[in-house]
């Protein structure tokens, strides 16, 4: 028999559904777009604090003994040692660059010379002149005010930071209160911790692989004698939380200062455009086999984003908050689609976003193959 028609009613009424969604999803995207200034801090802020939790849980786990709070203390001073360590070396490499600008400035001027010739093009501008051009103050402003407004968030996220463990505390307190019912509570922390629980094993996982990759990374460029090389390998560390096009700026960035290098150890190609290959290679190898070997089984499909939408919430997020949305495109997509996997009506968007269909990450019974979790009590015939 063939199937019928939905009844003209039962349309209207999907008709309505999607516009409704459609709508909402406009409205928050425009009020997540003008709040950028304070809800982009508070959103990093969440991300290290993440960071923080899962390492103090980690202590936790391997050394039972120790305390809540010592542990939490140690999780602390890491990542405020490692802040302080990533501005001291952003300092030294400031400072080295400005030791040799002159140096760099006449490579950089051959190079375009030569660029120029090549093309057959007449009155190659100097690096001086491309500096001070309106288009090149139109392409670094906003890079330049992004960095304005990191640094001058820095303290608000500190703030941010101490509050979220002080709120930690009573958070749970706070869900009974508004769950009053027994199974609407017990969904809620069950949500909760799914959304947690995947956050910090994705921020966990992505800061181990991120610093395997940033220590063989520092090594290959120091043995090829590219200047800066621990700045150049903090830089990737940061860039590799950037999903997809992360890695692509990783190694193109090394290689497009290795270009301007007049001077390079005996062992490496005479020709400075060789040894910048020679960097993009190095780097690049060690993306692709962390990336694509020991990554997946680190990982361990913790994200569970299907990669058009992994594509697509870099963009998304990237077009609302910048370059931060663009680090916390990937956790912010996961929560999104665990929210959606427990919201009635809006499953099979979380379906769509995961990657293999099973978005709240519920485990499959032996018996029927079938998935179960809490909010889904669909009979398995």
């Amino acid at each position: 028999m063939e199937p019928t028609d939905p009844k003209p009613e039962t349309r209207a009424r999907y008709f309505i559904t999607a516009g409704v969604w459609i709508i909402a999803v406009t409205a928050i995207g425009y009020v997540l777009h003008q709040g950028s200034e304070i809800l982009t801090p508070f959103a990093l802020a969440v991300f290290v604090w993440l960071v923080m939790e899962g390492f103090a849980g980690a202590i936790r786990n391997r050394i039972p003994v120790v305390p809540v709070v010592l542990a939490h203390a140690i999780s602390i001073l890491v990542v405020l040692g490692g802040v302080i360590g990533f501005v001291a070396i952003l300092r030294g490499a400031v400072e080295g660059f400005a030791e040799n600008a002159d140096v760099y400035e006449v490579r950089i001027n051959e190079i375009i010379s030569d660029v120029y010739a090549m093309l057959r093009l007449q009155d190659a501008p100097t690096l001086s002149q491309l500096f001070y051009s309106d288009a090149t103050a139109r392409f670094i402003e906003p890079v330049l005010s992004t960095a304005r407004s990191l640094a001058a968030n820095l303290v608000l996220m500190v703030i941010y930071i101490a509050f979220l463990y002080i709120s930690s505390t009573t958070f749970s307190n706070k869900l009974d209160g508004v769950f009053t019912r027994k199974e609407e509570r017990a969904q809620a922390n069950m949500m909760g911790d799914a959304v947690r629980s995947a956050m910090e094993e994705y921020l966990s996982v992505q800061t181990v692989l991120s610093l395997i990759i940033t220590a063989l990374t520092y090594a290959t460029l120091l043995v090829m004698g590219l200047d800066n090389a621990l700045f150049w390998s903090v830089v990737i560390f940061i860039l590799n939380y950037i999903p997809t096009i992360g890695s692509i700026f990783a190694a193109a960035l090394p290689a497009l200062f290795a270009i301007a290098q007049p001077e390079w150890p005996g062992y490496m190609p005479a020709d400075p455009l060789f040894s910048a290959l020679a960097v993009l290679a190095g780097v690049s190898a060690w993306q692709f086999i962390i990336g694509n070997f020991l990554g997946p089984r680190m990982m361990g499909k913790s994200l569970n984003l299907d990669p058009l939408a992994v594509l697509l919430s870099l963009a998304i997020w990237g077009a609302i908050w910048g370059i931060p949305g663009m680090f916390l495109s990937a956790p912010l997509t996961v929560l999104l689609m665990i929210v959606l996997a427990h919201t009635p009506g809006a499953r099979w968007i979380a379906v769509i976003l995961s990657d293999d269909g099973n978005p709240a990450g519920r485990p499959k019974t032996a018996e029927t193959g079938r998935s179960t979790a809490i909010g889904d009590n669909r009979p398995t015939n």
